[in-house]
């Protein structure tokens, strides 16, 4: 079975993203919106080369690759292709200034 490890960062993304949107849009809407992680998170683990390798200047983040959240296409998914799985760096909204995340 292919893993999912999801970072600190990104359990805390979705914290926060799915209280924004509970507050904003419903409690409805945030459920929602976890679910298509979880199954964009699984979908990824099976096909790690799905996403979009992503450049930035910290040479740390060299492996990392974006893939948008299905239903919620203004959210994308960061994370590392493991031998067995990923890893999941972060889920953030496009509107942030995802360079100055990956310093």
């Amino acid at each position: 079975m292919a893993r999912v490890i999801k970072r600190v960062a990104a359990k805390r993304d979705l914290t926060d993203h799915f209280v924004f949107l509970g507050d904003n849009a419903s409690v409805d809407v945030a459920r929602r919106f976890l679910h298509a992680c979880n199954v964009s998170f699984q979908a990824l683990a099976h096909m790690p080369e799905l996403g979009t390798q992503r450049s930035f200047r910290n040479p740390r983040f060299s492996s990392v690759r974006a893939w948008l959240v299905k239903g919620f296409e203004r959210y994308l998914i960061f994370y590392r292709p493991l031998t067995d799985g990923v890893e999941i760096l972060r889920v953030i909204h496009c509107a942030r200034d995802i360079e100055r995340l990956f310093r």
